[in-house]
């Protein structure tokens, strides 16, 4: 019997699609960045742009006379593109003529985790900021207790903070906004304020974001997962929850779009003598090239916090 070992291309389209799919769920901290489309062929260092926001304008325009222009200023924050993937070995199963239930449900794994991987390097990236709001009016992690868990209060500093750093807001139907990314246990807590404005009582019909709980003081709120917490570190081995809150273009990231993740699929007889009887396929996702980068550390701010019991 002969066997083909490429697989056509719109079997392949169809699959590339459906890791990224899979993916997005995951993808929450990518959500908001800052997108950059990195040229193929342009090395392994990206470019992101930073730009300096102007002052207001103090001085009235004098009638007939030009006035001096203003220079914009940027400042380039690189960042190194490094290539992630994983694959998973799958038997005697891929037809290619067909979509294969085995193989497809693999694409669905395997993007899964493409999007969880992705979302956790953002993620660890924006835990490096060092603007950090401890809970409770606590000076440093060790002191904040399970007790000092995250409140209406806590979001009213984060907001007056960013606020006064001038931290740009997302804007959505003419509204600007802060995002915050919780997670479920942090949520419990959250949701205890009476003050708390949940999704059933929006005033108006929004379109919601992948994740979103509710809306409190000029701030979503998307739940994740994702959202870290620091086991035992604590006062009394507590453990700490990590609520990042931040504005946009805080930080930046790689546009996954266009190709940059997709499903790699190796069918049964294309390995060559390393398959001599034709057994295994190999079902994996690729990002080319990622990176993310905390831009305007002033626009984000990490609130830590304890969890209840």
């Amino acid at each position: 019997m002969n066997t083909s070992t490429t697989i056509s291309q719109s079997i392949q389209t169809y699959y590339d699609r459906k890791v990224l799919l899979n993916a997005k769920p995951n993808l929450v901290f990518y959500e908001y960045g800052q997108k950059v489309v990195v040229p193929k062929n342009n090395g392994k260092v990206v470019q992101f742009r930073k730009w300096t926001p102007f002052e207001a304008v103090e001085d009235a325009l004098t009638e007939g006379v030009i006035p001096d222009g203003q220079s914009l200023a940027m400042t380039e924050v690189t960042a190194a593109l490094k290539q992630y993937g994983g694959y998973v070995a799958v038997s005697d199963v891929l037809d290619l003529t067909a979509i294969d239930p085995v193989i497809n449900d693999s694409v669905e794994l395997m993007g899964d985790q493409g999007g969880l991987t992705i979302d956790t390097l953002i993620r660890d990236e924006l835990l490096s900021g060092d603007k950090v709001q401890y809970a409770g009016k606590k000076s440093a992690r060790n002191l904040v207790a399970a007790s000092d868990v995250l409140t209406v209060e806590e979001i009213r500093k984060a907001v007056r903070t960013l606020k006064n750093n001038k931290a740009p807001q997302f804007v959505r139907d003419g509204k600007g906004y802060y995002v915050a990314v919780v997670g479920p246990n942090t949520t419990f807590d959250l949701q205890s304020d009476p003050v708390w404005q949940d999704v059933s009582k929006y005033a108006n019909a929004e379109q919601l974001f992948t994740g979103e709980i509710g809306k409190l003081f000029g701030v979503i709120f998307v739940e994740s997962t994702q959202a870290a917490v620091v086991a035992g570190g604590g006062a009394s081995s507590c453990d700490i929850g990590q609520t990042l809150v931040f504005g946009k273009n805080a930080y930046g990231v790689i546009e996954l779009e266009g190709g940059n993740l997709k499903s790699i699929i190796k069918p049964r007889g294309s390995a060559g003598t390393s398959d001599p009887l034709d057994q295994i396929s190999t079902v994996g996702w690729k990002v080319d090239g990622f990176a993310a980068k905390i831009l305007q550390p002033m626009w984000m701010i990490r609130i830590e916090h304890g969890i209840s019991a």
